[in-house]
């Protein structure tokens, strides 16, 4: 067997919250001929730094990290590094966040709860300029009727806005922030979309703004 070149090379940053799990990940991927982990990271805002730095083949990346919600990080990678291809690692088995994924530009969808070796397949195939989605939850995207266009129960847009950050994880003084609004204000909208979608708990508005596609709208 010859000995292995530069181009066989598979860079790849690794982004996960969890020390344990990144251990877990590291290990598989390593265990794989030709894979090499070149930086860990803990959030989206530290694994774009790396991909500047390191320009790698493909950057793992998780869904739910702390800091900069990683469907927002995308365009940092993109333009720190635009060959690099992105396979996200999620728990996330929602074809809505699938489909923002995708849209920004992921290459790959991975569940955690997926056999290690399907991460492997996933980073083999968009390495070869393909793309790789879990099958079970590449059916329900394929078998999802077409959405009608525009916010759902009369929403206005500053109301799609701020349910689309609270399926992010952001609490009120952080949508707040974000959107430049009084928390009393965001407050306000919170209670009018509670009240147009007759909804009232923090889950069941989730789950809405996932089911109507209305996350990082």
């Amino acid at each position: 067997m010859g000995a292995e070149t530069e181009a066989d090379r598979v860079t790849i940053v690794l982004a996960d919250d969890h020390e344990l799990v990144r251990a877990g990940i590291r290990k598989v991927l390593e265990d794989e001929p030709g894979f090499e982990v070149v930086a860990e990271a803990g959030d989206a805002e530290t694994a774009a730094r790396y991909v500047l730095g390191h320009k790698p083949s493909v950057l793992v990346l998780d869904l739910s990290m702390p800091g900069l919600p990683s469907l927002e990080a995308l365009p940092k990678v993109f333009e720190a590094s635009p060959g690099t291809a992105v396979v996200v690692l999620t728990m996330q088995n929602e074809p809505a966040f699938a489909r923002k994924a995708l849209q920004g530009g992921a290459k790959g969808y991975v569940i955690k709860h997926s056999a290690a070796s399907e991460l492997v397949t996933a980073i083999r195939a968009v390495i070869g300029g393909g793309t790789y989605i879990n099958p079970e939850l590449g059916a329900r995207l394929a078998a999802e009727p077409d959405k009608p266009e525009g916010p759902p129960d009369e929403l206005t847009p500053r109301e799609v806005e701020v349910l689309g950050l609270l399926a992010l994880g952001y609490v009120n003084p952080e949508i707040a922030e974000r959107l430049v609004l009084s928390v009393r204000t965001v407050e306000t909208h919170r209670a009018n979309i509670q009240r147009k979608t007759g909804l009232s708990t923090r889950a069941e508005l989730i789950a809405y703004a996932i089911d109507n596609e209305l996350v990082d709208r």
